[in-house]
């Protein structure tokens, strides 16, 4: 699912292997609300772009996310768009006119979206571990430890304790870059912005928790 990568809230900062904070703890210190345009490109194993697309990532914490993602080909209308609200996670494929719902609980594929809103507890989901410093970012290696998560591996790109990247490889050897732009921290989120209610007409696949 990197067509929209972040499908999946962090109840406290998380140590790095070595027990030390990594900027990835210090960015989700006392974060509450996050709202960030992005640009996305997808590329095979042999490193050949396949696709790209732009999108919104609006995350209030703890629990809530949207991820909202158009290709640049194709109608205005098209792409996909993932919602945690805080019992369920939705996820609507325009193109198919089709929704996709189950509890949080169930839902969870340890996805790094919701290790941004904190939905899951980050110390039995992922392994977190300082990632090194490259193209004037400072890293931070994450991994599932769960065998049910869409990504083999996510790394997370910091500049002044700012997130500017974020680089996922899926199990097929896909990766995902996205940049991100336009980040507000810790701004007004309205409810409406992390809840969701399906199309009239869509047909709905599952069975939200009330």
């Amino acid at each position: 699912m990197l067509a929209l990568v972040l499908t999946v809230a962090i109840a406290a900062p998380t140590a790095s292997a070595a027990g030390a904070a990594t900027p990835l703890d210090n960015y989700l210190d006392n974060l509450k609300t996050l709202r960030a345009s992005f640009l996305q490109t997808l590329a095979d194993p042999h490193g050949r772009e396949i696709d790209r697309a732009t999108g919104t990532l609006i995350v209030s914490r703890p629990g809530k996310f949207s991820w909202d993602i158009h290709p640049q080909t194709g109608s205005p209308s098209s792409g996909q768009l993932m919602v945690c609200d805080g019992l369920n996670l939705w996820f609507l494929d325009r193109d198919l006119d089709q929704v996709t719902v189950k509890p949080v609980d169930a839902a969870l594929s340890a996805t790094p979206a919701m290790l941004l809103s904190g939905a899951v507890d980050v110390r039995k989901a992922f392994s977190v571990s300082p990632g090194g410093e490259r193209t004037g970012l400072t890293w931070v290696l994450v991994e599932p430890r769960g065998t049910q998560a869409d990504f083999r591996s996510a790394l997370f790109g910091f500049a002044h304790d700012d997130l500017k990247r974020m680089i996922l490889e899926d199990k097929l050897g896909q990766t995902a870059t996205v940049i991100f732009e336009k980040i507000e921290r810790n701004g007004p989120v309205g409810l409406n912005e992390v809840s969701f209610t399906p199309p009239a007409g869509a047909d709905v696949i599952g069975t939200p928790r009330k």
